[in-house]
């Protein structure tokens, strides 16, 4: 039987969700939840019902794995806790530092409900986050690096456009290239936040909007930009679509460290992506684990996981043995 996936919120997340359900032989979509009037909302997937999110509620025998597919400022801190009382459900929180407080109040509601609920689900937090602890634990005595981009980062783009008199916006992160390198040379440089990255903003505002107001609000935003240098752009709609429609993104994680006697023996790990759809990719990786999770719900498993918790078996549709065959 496949697994039943519902859908809320049908932006660029909700878009790449349906594709990846759509790859995936063993799964199927169930329903699309929106904020919006349904009938304004086209899938690409033909006879799935577009529902309302105020009915969410009468679908919770019908849905296996909800996706959440809002942003990580504002929506996900409210919705995966409300959800996860009702559903089994699975997000893509990254606002990195705030991860302990949104796991504990999914904890919560999710045992409330007796279900399962994946918080930080993609590549960072995700993938990335599982390569940290894989070279923590090969490298104990070492050092971690992590650079994103460049490209579009779709929370930080979603925290900007949240700020009023912002019509819409997208974000860059760049690794400061000198400093790649120089953790690539295996040289252990010390590096602060503001030395590895730069984020460039690309703004449209709305009109009479104080640009200089905006500007300052996004600079000194906790969590996303108030650490990094931060170069703001003021353009036209136009422009933005003309010159910034794409969505590619990737980025590297390192672990430098020494074995020997003496430590005399360098190593350096490292884990790069380069991709050329993030919210294409990053729901590609949401739906291999929304597979761990229907396995965790039907072993009667209840609460909070990340992607440290889930074996990577479980993510696969092979077999134990077809596993070993194949990948070990």
């Amino acid at each position: 039987m496949k697994t039943r996936i519902g859908i809320l919120g049908y932006g660029n997340l909700g878009k790449g969700t349906e594709i990846a359900v759509a790859a995936a032989d063993d799964m199927e979509l169930a329903a699309v939840f929106t904020r919006r009037d349904p009938s304004a909302v086209t899938l690409l997937t033909e006879g799935v019902p577009v529902v309302n999110v105020s009915e969410i509620e009468q679908w919770t025998d019908k849905i296996d794995v909800l996706v959440l597919c809002g942003g990580s400022a504002t929506d996900l801190p409210v919705q995966t806790p409300k959800y996860a009382g009702l559903f089994h459900v699975i997000d893509s929180f990254d606002t990195h530092a705030r991860i302990p407080e949104h796991f504990a109040n999914v904890d919560a509601a999710a045992k409330a409900g007796g279900k399962v609920a994946m918080i930080s689900v993609g590549w960072d937090p995700g993938l990335f986050s599982l390569n940290r602890v894989y070279a923590n634990a090969i490298l104990p005595e070492g050092k971690d690096y992590t650079f994103w981009g460049k490209g579009v980062s779709q929370g930080h783009s979603d925290a900007v456009r949240r700020i009023e008199g912002v019509k819409n916006a997208k974000q860059y992160t760049i690794p400061v290239e000198t400093a790649l390198e120089a953790v690539r040379s295996g040289s252990n440089p010390e590096l602060t936040t503001r030395d590895k990255h730069l984020r460039e903003c690309f703004v449209v505002l709305e009109e009479g909007a104080d640009a200089a107001k905006v500007e300052k609000e996004i600079k000194e935003m906790p969590n996303y930009f108030a650490d990094y240098e931060t170069i703001v752009h003021f353009i036209s709609e136009e422009e933005l679509l003309r010159d910034h429609a794409g969505m590619a993104h990737g980025g590297f994680v390192f672990r430098t460290g020494a074995t020997g006697v003496n430590k005399e023996h360098k190593h350096v790990i490292e884990y790069s992506l380069k991709l050329d759809s993030n919210p294409e990719f990053t729901t590609s990786v949401i739906i291999a684990y929304a597979r761990a999770i229907k396995r965790l719900a039907d072993e009667g498993q209840t609460g909070a996981k990340t992607v440290l918790d889930i074996p990577p078996a479980y993510l696969c549709r092979q077999s134990a043995e077809e596993l070993r065959a194949h990948f070990l």
